[in-house]
């Protein structure tokens, strides 16, 4: 949930509305736009910062962003500047100097292409004020600001399959519980979602390791890992990891299913993702190494065996798969769902409602979640069906009371805990275990329907002669009381 005040909504909310009368309807342009400005925030507080220590021990600002002769460039500088000047300046100066940037920092590789196309001196003035009051230093308020923007652009109903919902991500996130040696990947990263929410759990659960040196630079600068092919995404993705406190994180471009795997393979020991489910692609498009663990063009299907691929041994996954993948009949989609059960360990499928991902598509899914082992593995599978997630399932996805996600996270933990409860709810229950043979004597079918079991309530009927009777004294009543009105009109 995004803490932002009202105060500071409706002055975004301004400012987006600006951006929409000044001509830019795309709701991803003008993330990027904004996305570029805190960028230039970013440097110039960066540089202060450095400035105020280096005069205060008497040193030097080491790897200086902004040279002598180049104070103009800096938001403190040109802030106060007038609207037409500040303008120019950020258009013919700051942004050809952004795309210079040479330092090999995520952010600064994302920059290269840079495209400044606030319309207006008028509307950028705005713009800049409304970022100056913000402040940067607490990472809550930049990561919430940035969190509102991006939610911005599923509720204008444009590009909204980039984001999955932040309460679907915060339970996957809660049940791998990412730990502080982790090594996390998401190879479909999109905004960074999944990264950000790993990493404030991270920060909240384990609070401690964030004071060892070692332990803070692994948090921020290998821990977490981004692929996408969209480069409005990897800049979008790499500031809202900057401004939920990432210093580094490795954000890159890389088309995942076409490229192949072999360099990263069993690297990642926890992949956290969501990736697209629509199309197919060639098999000459498809990287090889995928191809080995499963024949298909199928892009679901192709994700999965990169998961796999990725994950190192004793790794685990927790990903967002359609429906289609647990019961669809060819032969690739078996082949993977045995993979799965038979020479790695699946640990637990939660079936969705169809309303998740609404209004942008109705298609029914499930979360998968297993463990790379290469030996096997799997004796009982977890299953949960979430009937509610706290949001209307209609297109208006409006609050509701109904929420099964908080019983879910809690029943998987209390599960981990080798809680005996657990074990024995029974297959009409929410949530149930099935063992691994009757998954193996259904064909490696993993719809939560072919093992839920309902139970049919034992109706008693009248005897139809009795039914008659009584519809026979009804027309009685009905003929008299006809009698009596006709009566009393004569």
């Amino acid at each position: 949930m995004v803490v932002i005040t009202g105060e500071l909504k409706s002055k975004i909310d301004r400012v987006w509305d600006a951006f929409w009368s000044g001509g830019i309807s795309n709701p991803l342009e003008v993330i990027e736009q904004i996305t570029y400005l805190l960028f230039i925030r970013r440097l110039d507080d960066l540089q202060t910062l450095a400035e105020k220590k280096a005069r205060h021990t008497g040193g030097v600002v080491e790897n200086a962003v902004f040279l002598p002769g180049q104070a103009h460039l800096r938001w403190g500088q040109f802030k106060n500047a007038s609207p037409e000047v500040m303008h120019r300046t950020i258009a013919d100066e700051v942004f050809p100097f952004l795309r210079s940037l040479g330092d090999g920092t995520t952010y600064s590789e994302h920059m290269k292409d840079a495209r400044f196309s606030v319309p207006t001196p008028a509307l950028l003035s705005k713009v800049v004020d409304m970022l100056d009051e913000i402040p940067m230093a607490e990472r809550d308020t930049n990561g919430d600001l940035y969190e509102y923007l991006l939610s911005k652009i599923a509720s204008a109903g444009v590009n909204g399959q980039f984001r999955t919902p932040r309460h679907i991500i915060n339970l996957m996130v809660q049940m791998t519980a990412p730990q502080p040696a982790d090594e996390i990947c998401d190879p479909a990263c999109g905004t960074g979602g999944f990264l950000v929410a790993a990493s404030e759990y991270v920060r909240k659960t384990h609070t401690e390791t964030l004071h060892d040196t070692k332990q803070r630079n692994h948090f921020h600068h290998t821990m977490f890992h981004g692929y996408d092919f969209d480069s409005t995404m990897l800049r979008i993705g790499s500031m809202n990891m900057l401004l939920h406190g990432i210093e580094s994180p490795d954000i890159r471009y890389r088309d995942s299913l076409s490229e192949g795997a072999a360099a990263d393979a069993d690297k990642y020991t926890l992949i956290l993702a969501n990736p697209p489910f629509a199309g197919s692609l060639d098999y000459e498009a498809t990287a090889k190494d995928l191809q080995r663990i499963v024949k298909t063009k199928k892009t679901e299907l192709l994700f999965l065996a990169l998961f796999l691929k990725l994950l190192k041994p004793g790794g685990r996954a927790a990903v967002v798969v359609p429906d289609g993948v647990l019961f669809g009949s060819s032969t690739a989609h078996r082949a993977l769902r045995k993979t799965l059960i038979e020479d790695q360990k699946l640990n637990a499928i939660v079936k969705l409602p169809s309303g998740v991902f609404r209004p942008y598509a109705g298609v029914s899914t499930a979360i998968l979640i297993f463990t790379k082992t290469n030996s096997g593995g799997t004796d009982d599978v977890w299953f949960y069906d979430v009937r509610a997630d706290g949001f209307s399932l209609d297109d208006k996805r409006s609050p509701v009371a109904a929420n099964d996600l908080p019983d879910a996270a809690s029943r998987w933990l209390s599960l981990m805990e080798t809680d005996q409860h657990e074990k024995e709810r029974p297959r009409t229950a929410q949530s149930f275990l099935v063992p691994k043979a009757d998954i193996v004597a259904e064909d490696y079918d993993l719809s939560l329907n072919r093992y839920k079991e309902t139970i049919q309530d034992d109706i008693e009927h009248r005897a139809p002669l009795d039914i008659i009777s009584d519809v026979e004294l009804l027309e009685d009543e009905i003929v008299r009381g006809l009698d009596e009105l006709k009566a009393m009109l004569l």
